[in-house]
């Protein structure tokens, strides 16, 4: 949550170069008067500044912040786990993120999911199908979001304010809908992913980096990602990878759940607990 392109996207960062903008009293003729002269160390700073601004805008874009506060969803309540190998993408995804290409395919096996992920997120399997459905995405692309996301805890919540299974931000709701309610939450969650590969044209490894990261990251080159959004990419679209390798349990999830993830799916483990008894 592909048509393949043909077109080979090469991205570039252009630097814009600062002319040195001299002023002299003698130049503009104000030698003998203190007032003139103020005016013209004003209007230099004015000019100096607006060269300024013009620089970084052009060096970093329209300036949209790639943070938790910016993005759709938050990182659980737990921050995403480390790894060392984010900043070093597969020489396979390098390519396929430089060249614009899908890295990933779809893998909806006959309306299932895949039973790699943990215990917490399987409970939920027979919804994650019908609300994948419902938006229009992939089931096992549905899943991953909520391993990571929540590891299946629909009180999860984040301090950047995003809540629920998919950790959708508040201003994904309408008013009076309630933010953690599984059904509302997976569709605001879901239906923002399928917007993302409609962005992207089906590339879901960019959908994943902008579910995380907002519109922007889904639509920028992997080194202009902050570092939490590369690591989403990483998690993500290893898990995906093992699934499409057809393999019955994920390396790369375990890896996720070595570097942090476990504590997530605790406490989602625990609360799962907990709703059950009180369900008897």
């Amino acid at each position: 949550m592909v048509t393949p392109q043909n077109d080979v996207h090469e991205f570039h960062t252009y630097h814009a170069v600062e002319t040195p903008i001299h002023f002299t009293e003698y130049d503009l003729g104000v030698s003998g008067d203190p007032i003139a002269r103020r005016m013209v160390i004003v209007l230099g700073m004015v000019i100096l500044t607006f060269v300024t601004f013009f620089t970084l805008y052009t060096l970093f874009g329209e300036g949209e912040t790639l943070t938790v506060a910016n993005s759709q969803s938050g990182a659980g309540v737990v921050p995403l786990p480390e790894t060392g190998s984010v900043d070093a993408p597969s020489a396979r995804q390098a390519e396929d993120i430089n060249r614009g290409l899908p890295p990933l395919g779809s893998t909806d096996l006959n309306g299932l999911i895949a039973p790699v992920f943990t215990p917490e997120v399987l409970r939920w399997s027979d919804k994650i199908v019908d609300w994948a459905q419902a938006a229009g995405v992939d089931p096992n692309h549905a899943a991953i979001i909520m391993q990571i996301e929540s590891c299946g805890d629909p009180q999860a919540g984040s301090s950047a304010g995003a809540q629920g299974l998919f950790q959708v931000m508040p201003f994904h709701f309408t008013a009076g809908e309630d933010m953690r309610d599984p059904d509302t939450n997976a569709r605001r969650g879901l239906n923002y992913f399928a917007e993302r590969l409609v962005q992207t044209n089906g590339d879901v490894g960019r959908a994943f980096a902008g579910y995380n990261g907002g519109h922007g990251a889904a639509g920028s080159p992997y080194n202009s990602w902050a570092a939490e959004t590369q690591r989403y990419f990483y998690w993500a679209t290893g898990i995906l990878e093992d699934i499409e390798a057809g393999r019955s349990d994920s390396p790369r999830l375990q890896e996720w759940l070595n570097a942090g993830g476990s504590a997530l799916c605790r406490q989602a483990a625990q609360r799962q607990g907990v709703d059950a008894l009180l369900a008897q």
